[in-house]
């Protein structure tokens, strides 16, 4: 026993154990947020629940549990109740209730149910009655009517594209002309230029944008009256529910579907959810803005913090005077790697929005103010916030591949006769390129996450438009932006909807995981080829 002991196998066995503990861990996780988010769009069945009372419930069933305050029977067990979305918000108060299993009388599922995905108020269930164009029926019942309005949803699409394109692009634009016009004239005012050719030529620009835009809001006028028909539902309690044809997003009949048309509805939804904007306080729609957005703040914060990183590691490893000065540097930095993410947020809102962005709009926006441009959040800020945060790791991953880096290559430079800055760029740098990855992997995985300082220093519930678009100057760094992080906390903490969001809060946290560990894997990639390059497998 004693030489079982001594030869340390318990230890190899605790260890072992503990990676297997935390592997699985992991696993568990990532399976748990996996079964939860991937069947979110997968089209379930409609059924009816018949309650002992004579009332029905119709819709789909969400989930199953045990009821809290029943008495538990003989065999030690609680009887149980299902949730059920029945949708029709706008009509019942709510998408879900909540229905005791032991007063379900009778459950069948109606062949004829109807599920609407709609722009407004969540889904729709129901039956299909009718469809009307021009207040006249064109259709009845759930054949002819499907077919009707599958005959007018191009042209009903087309139609709600045109109109978003002229609210985004040409309302939008106009708006923006006439805000750049009316800066110049209080530039021109600041400076005591009241009247003129100046002046006039610019009024003259602001009545043309005027009326350009009263133009494009009498045609948005005339494209919101253009109807491609109605749809006419009766939903549960012999209700009618008129629905215009542009309004809706999909519509299906998931008791009539088989494996293969299911399959291609969960694709259609999957795409959706990763190109389009979201609706319905984000508890619908698409996650593409907060995809955008988390991607490029990584990508701005990896642009600043690398060479900070870099030539701070340098400094110090390289050029500095070793001695107790340096010792206390080095302590400072691995301190502030523990320092909590909302201190640098708080730090990011004093430095960067209100003294360097407010001096930013003084010298150069000042036609603009008291609106403040550079002066308030934005996805600057936010990554040069998140780069000071995650410099720390990045600074000692590169000095520890400096000290791995073997004495002898310097001197040989030095030899050879290069100057130290010769040999630290074209010697030191290449052999530290792998170390500087593995900083970087970690800053990525760090920064791609948080979301305390995100929320006072630019990102935001909802953006209307993106930081990089094919507008002059094409790279807005000063706009506000949507993350993937803050998204998960607004839809799960702040949703007014929470069973609704619930789904897209899982998929939206695999979303995010699969962004950081894409990032992190071509981070790895390159970092396996530059050391098979040098050959350094020890830096």
């Amino acid at each position: 026993m004693k030489r079982f002991w001594k030869d340390g196998d318990p230890w190899i066995w605790l260890t072992g154990g503990a990676l297997a503990a935390c592997v699985l861990l992991v696993a568990g996780l990532v399976l748990l947020i996996l079964v939860n988010g991937l069947g979110f769009f997968w089209p379930e069945e409609v059924v009816r629940l018949r309650k002992a009372d004579g009332t029905a419930v119709v819709g789909s069933i969400a989930q199953r549990e045990e009821i809290p305050t029943a008495p538990k029977a003989e065999d030690g067990r609680r009887p149980t109740r299902v949730q059920i979305r029945q949708g029709n918000r706008d009509l019942y108060g709510a998408d879900f209730v909540w229905v005791d299993e032991p007063a379900i009388a009778g459950r069948e599922v109606p062949n004829d149910a109807i599920v609407v995905e709609r722009l407004e108020f969540g889904v729709l269930i129901g039956t299909l009655k009718e469809v009307r164009s021009d207040g006249k029926v064109v259709a009845r019942g759930i054949d002819e009517g499907l077919k009707a309005i599958d005959e007018r949803m191009p042209a009903a699409k087309k139609l709600a594209h045109r109109i978003e394109k002229l609210q985004k692009e040409e309302i939008g634009d106009n708006n923006i002309a006439q805000t750049k016009v009316d800066r110049r004239l209080r530039s021109l005012e600041s400076d005591g230029v009241v009247t003129g050719p100046a002046v006039d030529k610019l009024k003259a620009e602001k009545d043309r944008l005027q009326k350009e835009f009263a133009g494009y809001t009498a045609q948005l006028a005339e494209l919101r009256k253009t109807r491609s028909g109605t749809a006419v539902f009766v939903v549960e309690g012999d209700r009618e529910k008129e629905l215009a044809i542009e309004s809706i997003v999909r519509i299906l009949a998931p008791n009539r579907m088989g494996v293969f048309s299911k399959a291609g509805v969960y694709l259609s939804r999957l795409w959706e959810f990763l190109a389009d904007e979201p609706r319905e306080s984000n508890t619908e729609g698409g996650v593409f803005p907060a995809i955008f957005g988390t991607v490029m703040m990584v990508l701005l914060m990896s642009i600043f913090v690398t060479p900070l990183g870099i030539l701070a590691a340098l400094y110090l490893r390289e050029y500095a005077k070793q001695g107790t000065l340096v010792s206390l540097v080095r302590i400072a930095v691995n301190n502030l790697a523990g320092v909590p993410s909302i201190v640098y947020g708080v730090f990011g809102v004093g430095f960067f929005i209100y003294w360097i962005g407010g001096s930013i709009d003084q010298a150069f926006f000042r036609e603009a103010l008291p609106e403040p441009t550079f002066g308030t959040g934005g996805i600057l800020w936010a990554s040069l916030t998140l780069a000071l945060m995650t410099v720390p790791v990045v600074i000692v991953s590169a000095e520890e591949g400096l000290a791995a880096i073997p004495k002898n290559l310097r001197e040989g430079s030095l030899a050879l006769g290069a100057t130290k800055w010769e040999t630290t760029w074209k010697v030191v740098l290449p052999c530290l390129a792998p170390s500087i990855l593995t900083g970087l992997i970690l800053a990525m995985a760090r920064a791609a996450g948080e979301v305390a300082p995100l929320m006072i220093t630019g990102v935001v519930k909802m953006a209307p438009s993106l930081p990089l678009n094919g507008e002059f100057p094409y790279l807005h760094m000063d706009r506000k932006f949507m993350h993937l992080g803050f998204h998960i906390y607004d839809v799960g903490f702040q949703s007014p909807n929470v069973d609704a969001a619930k789904p897209m809060v899982y998929m939206t946290t695999i979303l995010l995981l699969v962004i950081v560990v894409a990032l992190n894997l071509t981070a790895i990639v390159l970092r396996r080829n530059l050391r098979k390059k040098f050959q350094m497998s020890a830096v």
